[in-house]
This record gives structure tokens, sequence and C-alpha cells, in this order.
């Protein structure tokens, strides 16, 4: 009896099945940026959600935006915190909107 072994090409999924890395972080942007959605708080939540893996990677527009969300969002001293932090990262690698943000929250 023969066993057929099946390829490595034939096991290993195609590139096309992965999701782009920086969609969840352009849908989160746009969620934020629209006039009709950017005020539900129920939008904002899922957008965190959203840019929650991308400023973990280390990406500065998601480190600024979430940290951005996070502190003026955010009802506990926790959460602020890490949107503090976000916002640190971000403005060390050059963000303009994060170092304006912290400007704005340390005075």
């Amino acid at each position: 009896m023969k066993f057929r072994s099946v390829s490595l090409s034939a096991t290993s999924t195609p590139p096309s099945v992965n999701p782009p890395k920086r969609l969840s972080l352009r849908v989160a942007m746009w969620l934020l940026d629209s006039p009709r959605l950017g005020d539900n708080s129920s939008v904002k939540h899922f957008a965190g959600r959203l840019l929650k893996q991308p400023a973990r990677e280390g990406v500065v527009a998601a480190q600024s935006r979430l940290g951005q969300l996070m502190c003026r969002e955010c009802g506990n001293a926790r959460d602020r915190r890490i949107g503090h932090d976000l916002l640190r990262q971000a403005a060390r690698a050059g963000d303009r909107l994060a170092q304006r943000e912290l400007g704005q929250i340390e005075d």
C-alpha cells in the first residue's frame, strides 16, 4: 500500500488569506474621523480594540490615536496612565499630534 505524502505548498496557507496588517489601523482611523460615527461611544470602543494590536507592534500612528482616545474617553486612572504612556512613545518617535496632546495634558 502506497501513501501519498502531502507537499508543503499544499498545506501552507496562501498569502492572500492573511489580512493586511494595516487594515485594522485604517478602519479604526476612518471610524474615529467619521463625523457621524466618531461621536458614538461604542464605535470609539470598537476603534480602540482595532488600534490595540498595531499599537503593541509599535505603529506610531496607532499609539498616538489610541493614547488620545484613552486619555480623553476613559474614566479610570489605569487607562489614562496607559494612554499617557502610548502618547509618550509616539511623541518620542516624532508624532506631532502626540507631542501636542502631551503638552496640553501636562500643562
